[in-house]
């Protein structure tokens, strides 16, 4: 690739990094609701008296039974009723970073007013809120990204839509229009003036942060849990254990409701997290430089990114595990390995932790979080020893792009009727 060419995809990279490694305080699914409901209740100018939200189902998989940050509470009533009382319509996924106790009081005296239900809609993030009082209504819809608004409407008029799908200005390599492959990220991560990839140090500050405070014990405390093992000596000090409880303790701070923001990757804290924690784990213990830090995070979360473009924004596949991929192939870096030994981390990883479901947000996220966390040690560990699923075996290729495609394939096409039944079985226990 030229010279002028490769800086200009260095400056799409670098576009494509800030737009999908963003803050996000409280899971994200939940406050795409609380985002509709906080423009709803500008829309409308007074408190309502009546106040519907439809979701899709893996919108409403994710915010089931998740903690909403300020409120020690759970689920998608909540979540709206608290971006009514005390949401800015403008802060998107950090729309409860300024809640307040009265706020949160006020949010419970409107719960019994709130009703939440499952709309049949062909978009799997998806969310829909409509806030009415004395005769006036505001409808706000929320579609494709958590905070990508596409209809506004007061009193029945239209105010603002667009359509649901944004452009996408890099697509994978499999796609009709390839323009990224693992390679070129490796060589960006490897090769962009550190001043120009800076900002990703926010990633390991913030999603640290959540880790210090997850491990005073939030959720199924098993950061902290894991942490108390290491002091017991049933577990060792190792890589693998400090990857997982670091990683696992950010997990359990967010999923549990604590009003810290994650750096988000790809619309997900979870997978934020995924994508930084473990490599912030191992520059730790590897006593790496700051720039061999960025440049590990900047590749982790590219490659979080790109696995992430093959698939729905939500799906019957866990990301965190896709996420930590992102992670692995850091790590291997970070251990010596070069782009071979890369692309064998990753295609040992969807060798093994391609099969885990995501069965909505909650707090067994951090166990999944910490096992992915765990593949990715292990499969950085093998690669650097030239180890690796072969392509004979399930949907590996020699050719690791290949893999994530198929990977990618797999989620969007093979688990759909996964996705259903998991969902179908969540409404059924709530009815029960």
């Amino acid at each position: 690739m030229e010279h002028t060419q490769m800086k200009s995809q260095w400056i799409e990279f670098i576009a494509l990094l800030k737009r999908e490694v963003v803050p996000a305080l409280g899971c994200t699914e939940p406050m795409s609701v609380a985002l509709a409901a906080a423009n709803c209740r500008k829309l409308l100018g007074q408190d309502p008296t009546r106040v519907s939200v439809w979701v899709s189902g893996n919108l409403f998989k994710n915010g089931m039974g998740v903690g909403v940050p300020g409120t020690g509470m759970i689920g998608l009533p909540v979540a709206a009723a608290v971006g009514i009382t005390g949401g800015n319509p403008d802060a998107g996924l950090e729309v409860l970073k300024g809640l307040t106790p009265a706020q949160v009081d006020a949010a419970k005296a409107l719960l019994p007013l709130i009703k939440v239900d499952v709309k049949d809609v062909p978009d799997v993030l998806y969310a829909e809120v409509l806030a009415e009082a004395d005769g006036h209504s505001a409808r706000v819809v929320i579609c494709t990204d958590h905070t990508r608004i596409v209809l506004m409407e007061q009193d029945g008029e239209v105010l603002m839509t667009q359509a649901s799908a944004p452009g996408v200005q890099i697509q994978p390599a499999r796609s009709a229009s390839p323009a990224l492959t693992l390679k070129e990220i490796v060589e960006f991560a490897l090769e962009v003036p550190p001043a120009e990839i800076a900002f990703i140090g926010e990633a390991a500050t913030m999603n640290q942060a959540l880790a210090d405070e997850g491990l005073q014990g939030y959720g199924l405390s098993i950061g902290k849990m894991l942490t108390d093992q290491v002091e017991r000596k049933l577990l060792s000090d190792d890589l693998m254990t400090l990857a997982m409880r670091l990683s696992s303790a950010a997990s359990d701070a967010r999923m549990d409701g604590a009003m810290l923001p994650a750096m988000s990757n790809s619309g997900s804290g979870n997978q934020g997290i995924a994508a930084t924690m473990p490599v912030v784990a191992a520059a730790r213990f590897l006593g790496s430089s700051e720039e061999q830090l960025t440049r590990a995070l900047v590749m982790s979360h590219l490659v979080a990114i790109y696995i992430k473009m093959y698939q729905n924004k939500l799906s019957a596949l866990c990301a965190a595990s896709t996420a930590a991929m992102g992670a692995g192939a850091a790590i291997t870096w970070l251990l010596g390995g070069r782009f071979e030994q890369i692309s064998h981390c990753i295609n040992n990883m969807i060798g093994d932790v391609s099969g885990i479901i995501c069965d909505g947000a909650g707090s067994a996220c951090s166990m999944k979080v910490s096992t992915s966390t765990s593949a990715a040690v292990k499969s950085s560990l093998m690669a650097v020893n030239n180890l690796r699923v072969p392509q004979s075996e399930g949907i590996v290729s020699d050719d690791v792009d290949q893999t994530i495609a198929n990977l990618g394939q797999l989620s969007r096409q093979g688990m759909l009727d996964t996705d259903i039944e998991i969902i179908n079985i969540m409404r059924a226990k709530q009815r029960n």
